[in-house]
């Protein structure tokens, strides 16, 4: 983009955009430009009315009968089945289940005792801290394994014979660079190790193609670009060829092959179940279904063009409205190595982030100094980000960031 669009041109964009219809199927705030879908999504209009008929009618009046009736069994394959085209993957691939970090323990566990020989988690610094976390209690928890970190523009050349897996996230949390799945993955095979990618910020807002990647092992999370709600349950996949040769650690009784014998002693199920644990929150899969009904019709290719439309856009104004405002962008300008959340650094990015907040433009910060806006297709528009832009711009020419009211730091930042 040459030169920093008027109102009217952005508005005609939006105008165009096939993907504009999808905004009304999220009860969004009046007087909020909402850029922080990438850590918490909009809830969806049919929300609050799924959950409630799952709390009034399915628990209130079905009680227990609701686990054949209403399908609640079925729910982790069901939504699971959901959330696959979303990723690349095949139906029986990916199930619901648990957090993002019981599903990292999970996959990163099964994939290191099935490689007894090698010793070696193999990660990036910096990566989203449960990674690092969940990995590195896996090494504390198994003989002789290791967390090794390099930076990740080294990861393919550090991937050796000792490597049992390796753990990245696809859209880095923070940078929002994303990284080459493709080539990365062909380069832990080569190696003989397996590898996880976590898809907590790309699932819904990237195209992602992890069987056309020939990808081993994912997870992410779904109350982030799939509007499933605060704690919303997560997701797993494991290719089709390793559903049969890896096994969870958390051998509850949901991953049982038959867990309604109530038999004494552990026998994996068959395919994904048997990475299932514990009894599925029904309440939270009401509200991630609704989240999924959001993407109804939507192709992920209109996602992706629509992500790149908006960051573009939110970049130019950045370096064209704030100059000299002491900005330095660290989201690769290349749009195929990047996420949907436009970062940038400052040494006050809480204290701006906090007076965007109050002006109604809310984001979120990364420490040390990160400022995140992140763009989400199906309810953010060219709009909000010309808006987003025009209000920042203010709030550097004003200084009014250094309001001291602005730097007191919340529990949750």
């Amino acid at each position: 983009m040459t030169a920093w669009p008027k109102l009217a041109e952005v508005q005609a964009i939006d105008l165009a955009d096939p993907l504009s219809p999808c905004r009304a199927r999220f009860a969004l705030p009046k007087g909020v430009t909402y850029l922080d879908g990438n850590s918490l999504g909009a809830l969806p209009c049919a929300t609050p009315a799924r959950v409630a008929a799952a709390i009034a009618g399915e628990w209130g009046e079905d009680l227990i009968a609701s686990w054949n009736k209403h399908g609640w069994i079925d729910a982790p394959a069901r939504l699971g089945a959901r959330i696959a085209p979303l990723i690349g993957a095949a139906a029986d691939e990916v199930i619901v289940a648990d957090s993002t970090s019981a599903n990292l323990f999970k996959l990163i566990t099964a994939a290191c005792l099935a490689a007894p020989g090698r010793s070696t988690i193999l990660t990036e610094p910096g990566n989203f801290p449960t990674d690092l976390y969940i990995a590195q209690g896996v090494a504390a928890m198994l003989p002789d394994r290791r967390v090794r970190t390099v930076p990740a523009s080294e990861i393919a050349g550090a991937i050796d014979g000792d490597t049992a897996i390796v753990v990245l996230t696809h859209v880095h949390y923070k940078t929002g660079a994303k990284l080459d799945m493709a080539g990365l993955t062909a380069a832990a095979h080569a190696a003989g190790a397996l590898i996880l990618w976590d898809l907590s910020h790309s699932a819904g807002a990237v195209e992602i193609d992890l069987d056309g990647c020939d990808a081993d092992l994912a997870v992410g999370c779904g109350y982030k670009y799939l509007n499933g709600g605060p704690g919303a349950p997560a997701f797993l996949y494991v290719a089709r060829r390793w559903q049969g040769q890896l096994r969870s650690p958390l051998t509850g009784w949901m991953g049982h092959g038959a867990p309604f014998d109530f038999g004494d002693d552990y026998a994996p199920a068959d395919g994904m179940k048997r990475f299932l644990c514990g009894t599925p929150p029904i309440l939270g899969m009401a509200a991630l279904d609704a989240g999924l009904d959001t993407f109804d019709g939507v192709a992920m290719a209109d996602v992706a063009a629509k992500s790149r439309s908006l960051s573009e856009l939110l970049i130019a104004g950045i370096e064209q409205r704030c100059v000299g405002a002491g900005f330095t962008i660290v989201t690769p300008r290349d749009a195929d190595a990047r996420g949907s959340h436009v970062s940038v650094a400052h040494d006050y990015a809480w204290e701006i982030c906090q007076a965007l907040i109050a002006r109604g433009v809310i984001g979120d910060f990364r420490a040390p100094d990160v400022l995140r806006l992140g763009l989400t297709p199906l309810y953010t528009s060219h709009e909000d980000v010309w808006r987003a832009v025009e209000m920042l711009a203010e709030v550097m020419a004003t200084e009014a960031w250094r309001d001291p009211a602005y730097a007191v730091r919340a529990a949750v930042t």
